[in-house]
């Protein structure tokens, strides 16, 4: 059963609240998107404020709503470009004029969080993280280009105080993790609640109990994924590998690749659901802030090999539902392949696990954050 068929219990005062969303930009359905859309159902009237939106890419859940963009929408293949695009953000946000409202919810990793709200309104911010480009991730993205990150410097620089500066438009912080709440009061110096994002667990259950030999990979192509770290690893071992996703690291994945990796991109969710289904392991490299793809694994009853550190510290049973490797290496990665072959997996537990992090419990948690929202005073 779908998150669209499940019988949901939204709170009550949301049906009666004057609420705008805001979101960083709309460009395809990942974890981010799939949490507004969740938001989208809870305020069917709620219109939505955002940088970029290419409608062929988004649910019809979100584009039912009024869809407000930003000037960007009206340069040239901005969906292909708009990432470069990153020191026009801030001007971006703060051009829209937002009708009047009580609430404002943000979905933010980026510069969303920087809506100005309207007079008298609310504005309640889930925080994926504050400002990847600019607070993390900085070698993955400049480091290895020294003259990009010479030139990036000043730019981050004015970022970061710009960022630090525009989170007083934000009256409640909600982080996604421990470890983004962590961020939140380091880089913002506000502390936060903390509600992790959902999981559609009605639709990601299990199938049969083997599997079709092979391990996977489902990611952003993106440097922080660090999905070149098990195409490496993979290649060296010889295990069949798929590796399904799209993005600006794609043509240099493939040329890393053995015969042994195959490659498909962003697939229709039934596809999805069964390539959990049929996997050994989900294979998870990088260093997320949360990371909704090892819990869709684990609902479906599969086990994840991850990175020790991050959001996966959250999600993941070491032992249990999963196992971590301490460092960011082919060697460690492949040793902690190695070491899952050796357990005795059992995929109810693994499920049961999941299960924590379900769309319902997002809901109540969103619904408490709201009306401790709404209970702080509004700033002039």
């Amino acid at each position: 059963m779908s998150a669209a068929e499940e019988i949901l219990q939204y709170p009550a005062n949301w049906q009666s609240m004057r609420t705008l969303l805001c979101h960083d930009w709309l460009t395809g359905m990942r974890g981010g998107e799939r949490v507004l859309e969740i938001l989208c159902r809870g305020f069917p009237d709620a219109p939505v404020y955002t940088l970029i939106h290419n409608r062929a890419a988004i649910s019809e859940t979100i584009n039912a709503h009024p869809v407000n963009t930003s000037f960007l929408q009206n340069i040239p293949n901005v969906y292909k470009h708009y990432r470069h695009m990153l020191p026009l953000f801030p001007y971006a946000i703060s051009r829209f004029r937002p009708q009047p409202a009580e609430l404002v919810i943000s979905t933010s990793h980026c510069v969303a969080k920087s809506f100005i709200p309207p007079p008298g309104a609310r504005h309640l911010c889930y925080c994926f993280t504050p400002m990847r480009y600019a607070w993390t991730f900085y070698n993955e993205y400049f480091g290895n280009n020294p003259l990009k990150a010479l030139l990036a410097k000043p730019l981050l620089a004015a970022l970061r105080r710009w960022d630090r500066k525009t989170a007083s438009r934000v009256h409640c912080f909600v982080a996604i993790s421990r470890h983004v709440q962590q961020r939140i009061e380091k880089f913002y110096k506000r502390e936060s609640l903390m509600v992790y994002p959902p999981v559609d667990t009605g639709w990601f259950t299990p199938g049969e109990e083997s599997h079709d030999g092979y391990d996977l990979v489902i990611s952003a192509m993106v440097p922080y994924k660090r999905v070149d770290l098990a195409v490496k690893a993979y290649s060296q071992s010889g295990f069949p590998l798929k590796v399904v996703g799209v993005g600006s690291e794609h043509p240099r994945l493939r040329a890393l690749a053995g015969p042994n990796v195959s490659f498909a991109e962003w697939l229709p969710d039934e596809q999805t659901r069964e390539l959990y289904r049929r996997c050994r392991f989900l294979i998870f490299p990088g260093e997320e802030d949360f990371g909704i793809v090892p819990l869709e694994a684990q609902a479906c009853g599969k086990p994840v090999i991850a990175f020790g550190r991050g959001g996966a510290l959250e999600t993941i049973r070491d032992g249990e539902t999963g196992v971590f490797f301490p460092e960011q290496t082919e060697t460690a990665l492949n040793n902690a392949v190695q070491q899952a072959q050796a357990v005795k997996w059992n995929r109810r537990t693994i499920r049961r696990h999941a299960e924590d992090f379900s769309i319902q419990n997002f809901i109540d948690g969103i619904g408490a954050a709201v009306n401790r929202c709404m209970e702080m005073p509004v700033k002039q």
